[in-house]
């Protein structure tokens, strides 16, 4: 009955160790490698980065609150664009808290009295670390950009134009503005650069 029980046992942990080996260490180590190889900017999280330090990633958006800069939409992670607290807020449309929320976004956002308000500058998207707006919601702040940095609106609108990222093959996709990119064209812009 031993004997039954260790011939049954060794191949048993055998295929265990070995499947443990092949999936678990040499199977991520081959697709890291090949993500490292193919795709080494996205493989590290396609991050940002400006005389040498990381400014962000082109995938997760940061909040903007100064006149002087465009805004993003909202984050239901975290405390704002937290990429360990990533989810959407789960608030249904009869949810106070969500009208409030968005009546106080509104109210923020809003840049003349009867003026539309694009919608993704006050909803909030699925992951809520979203770096992308509309370039309607980019064309609505270009006023206030303008105006707050002193530059002529016709310049950051040309500016908005550039940086469209257009849908993958002209119809995956939307089309859409990475706000942190197109905030740091618009220092370069002021810098003369």
């Amino acid at each position: 009955m031993l004997t039954d029980i260790k011939t049954a046992l060794r191949p048993a942990l055998a295929l265990t160790l070995a499947f443990a080996l092949l999936l678990g260490v040499a199977y991520p180590l081959a697709l890291t490698g090949i993500g490292q190889g193919l795709f080494p900017a996205q493989a590290n999280g396609s991050l940002i980065i400006d005389q040498g330090k990381v400014v962000g990633s082109s995938l997760i958006g940061q909040g903007f609150a100064s006149p002087r800069y465009f805004h993003g939409r909202p984050s239901a992670a975290g405390k704002g664009y937290d990429a360990s607290a990533s989810s959407g807020s789960n608030l249904g449309p009869a949810s106070q808290a969500l009208s409030d929320r968005v009546t106080a976004d509104l109210a923020a956002t809003r840049t003349s009295p009867g003026s539309l308000v694009p919608p993704d500058l006050v909803t909030t998207s699925a992951s809520g670390l979203d770096p992308h707006i509309s370039p309607e919601a980019a064309f609505y702040q270009v006023a206030r950009v303008a105006q707050a940095r002193g530059l002529d609106s016709a310049k950051v609108r040309a500016l908005v134009q550039e940086r469209i990222e257009y849908p993958l093959f002209g119809f995956l996709g939307e089309p859409r503005v990475n706000v942190l990119e197109l905030n740091r064209a618009l220092d370069r812009m002021r810098a003369g650069l």
